[in-house]
């Protein structure tokens, strides 16, 4: 059997504080057949230093300034060798060492396009301190209309799928990969598979929930994006669904 091969793409942006521990997570990964693709904005800081000194080398580092993190995650998509693609955010690391083994696995069914699993949110230095557990579902119709979404952070699919059917939507400023999600799922209606284990740690405040402003914003991008692709949508369900599901993940630890 041919093995699956994966492409890996980390958006950075003066990352300095947390990129070394997102590249030693992926070099730590037992599973080595993958392209890692490095799209930098242009940092300031010390991000490119840390990467060019690691041990850890990516396949591609390109660093030149974006409209932001979208086109920069759209950038790597067009570059993407590989058959299949995911993301790690430069304040992310996986969850353990056999991450990309099991995502390697799912797509060894030919008929899967996609697939997804848990996240927690941890501290922003103690990334064994859990704020938030994401223990996400199976995907069924209609969840995108009561806030349900899978963790984009671990989020695969096929790159046949991107070329099909389109990458993120930059006409959404905080909320395009929920676009994206909610088109493959809801509209295209790909196969998807969800993994109920858990594969991303994500550092807690992000530009999502760094402040109530970007909150309101994102649900606002979000309902526009259901009207756009015709998903009917009672928008106080929509926010009781989602304000449930938001506190029972502050409340699970594991």
């Amino acid at each position: 059997m041919v093995k699956t091969k994966i492409s890996i793409i980390t958006v950075t942006y003066n990352s300095s504080a947390t990129i070394q521990s997102c590249l030693d997570s992926i070099a730590s990964q037992n599973y080595q057949n993958i392209e890692h693709i490095v799209i930098d904005g242009s940092s300031t800081d010390k991000t490119l230093e840390i990467i060019n000194n690691h041990s850890y080398k990516p396949s591609i580092i390109i660093s030149e300034k974006d409209n932001g993190i979208y086109e920069a995650m759209n950038k790597g998509i067009k570059i993407a060798k590989n058959d299949i693609i995911g993301f790690l955010n430069s304040d992310d690391i996986y969850a353990n060492n056999y991450v990309l083994s099991k995502v390697a696995n799912v797509f060894n069914n030919l008929s899967i396009d996609g697939c997804y699993a848990d996240l927690i949110y941890t501290h922003q230095t103690d990334t064994t301190k859990t704020i938030r557990y994401w223990k996400s579902s199976k995907f069924t119709p209609g969840l995108f209309t009561k806030g349900w979404c899978p963790p984009h952070p671990t989020f695969f699919v096929r790159r046949s799928v991107y070329e099909q059917f389109g990458t993120f939507n930059l006409n959404y400023r905080i909320a395009s990969d929920v676009e994206l999600m909610m088109r493959l799922l809801e509209v295209q209606k790909i196969n998807v598979r969800y993994i109920p284990e858990l594969w991303i740690k994500m550092r807690f405040g992000g530009t999502t929930n760094k402040n109530f402003k970007n909150i309101v914003m994102q649900n606002r991008e979000v309902l526009y994006a259901l009207k756009n692709h015709n998903l009917s949508v009672n928008w106080i369900s929509f926010f009781v669904h989602k304000t449930i599901n938001r506190v029972q993940q502050f409340l699970k630890k594991n």
